[in-house]
């Protein structure tokens, strides 16, 4: 039985031929409104993973993790309000996403091949004393990052997301939504990033989500991610997910949930958290109104503001 003083090991770092690998030009994202940001680059293995670093190298982490078919840009609401309170941002690309590196072979790309690539990142940039801010895949993949090696995280907070094991009810959401991403032959990433918001995104901001994307070369990621979602007891998955959660009924360290009221796929979802987390006891959590799927975009200064009163409400000790 794993726990918080003796969580799983990590998976494998793959091997990914680097011939294989795409990388979107930067001019794509030339003119991407209201993101200024700088990426840094982190190698891992023979792929390239951006990050944006943000605020003075001495405060402790704000870790924001971001999911499908989303990357970084989907906190440009929060990271200004957070760097003003004093913290440091930390926003990495996942593999596939964003600037960071695009394999295009599909047997490069698995549920337990991205916890790899994080988990390695994770290590080069020596991430110490993290808030964990998770949604969506950010969650599948950062609540993994969190059980494989909880002593760099000091508090967790999860909105709109989960760890499933094949044991929960699928909503009917999210099996369209895979059966879209499987088959549908018109794709468009910023289209259905503006469907998961309450309120709509510019042309500007649909098109800062298409940026990553040139073709469907650059789409395998974004298409795959929802069938690795562990939905039913055979997923290779599973087990893995079991011994995070081993893990977190163990986790002591303050945990928050921030669910949104308008997600039609996690809404509830952090009911149980809240019944197997030890750490959620006594915290203020909250569920998001007026805010979809994709509640960085809804709620982003929000949301910051209430991961910056989470932080000073729970001191390290």
């Amino acid at each position: 039985m794993y726990s918080i003083t003796n969580p799983p090991p990590a998976p494998p770092l793959p091997v990914v031929d680097a011939k294989t690998v795409l990388r979107t030009p930067l001019s794509r994202f030339a003119a991407i409104p209201d993101f200024p940001y700088e990426p840094k680059y982190v190698e891992v293995g023979a792929l390239r993973i951006a990050t944006i670093d943000e605020g003075p190298r001495d405060a402790p982490p704000v870790l924001l993790m971001h999911g499908e078919p989303t990357w970084s840009y989907l906190y440009r609401k929060m990271i200004p309000a957070l760097v003003a309170a004093g913290h440091r941002v930390i926003a990495p690309d996942l593999v596939g996403f964003g600037r960071s590196d695009k394999p295009t072979r599909t047997q490069d790309y698995s549920y337990s091949h991205h916890v790899a690539w994080m988990c390695a990142w994770m290590q080069a940039v020596d991430l110490q004393h993290a808030t964990l801010f998770c949604q969506d895949w950010g969650s599948l993949l950062g609540l993994r990052m969190a059980t494989h090696a909880p002593e760099r995280f000091d508090r967790i907070v999860l909105a709109n997301g989960g760890l499933p094991t094949g044991k929960e009810r699928v909503p009917k959401a999210f099996k369209y939504w895979r059966a879209f991403a499987r088959f549908s032959p018109w794709f468009p990433i910023g289209r259905i990033v503006n469907s998961g918001c309450a309120q709509k995104l510019s042309a500007a901001e649909i098109a800062a989500y298409d940026a990553p994307f040139p073709s469907t070369r650059y789409t395998k990621a974004a298409r795959l991610f929802p069938t690795f979602v562990p939905t039913t007891p055979d997923n290779p998955e599973c087990r893995a997910n079991e011994a995070a959660w081993d893990v977190l009924k163990t986790w002591n360290k303050p945990f928050l949930t921030l669910f949104s009221s308008r997600d039609p796929i996690t809404r509830g979802g952090d009911k149980i958290f809240l019944k197997l987390v030890p750490g959620t006891a006594n915290q203020a959590h909250a569920v998001t109104r007026g805010a979809g799927h994709f509640l960085q975009e809804d709620k982003g200064p929000e949301l910051a503001q209430q991961i910056h009163q989470f932080i000073q409400n729970t001191p390290t000790p």
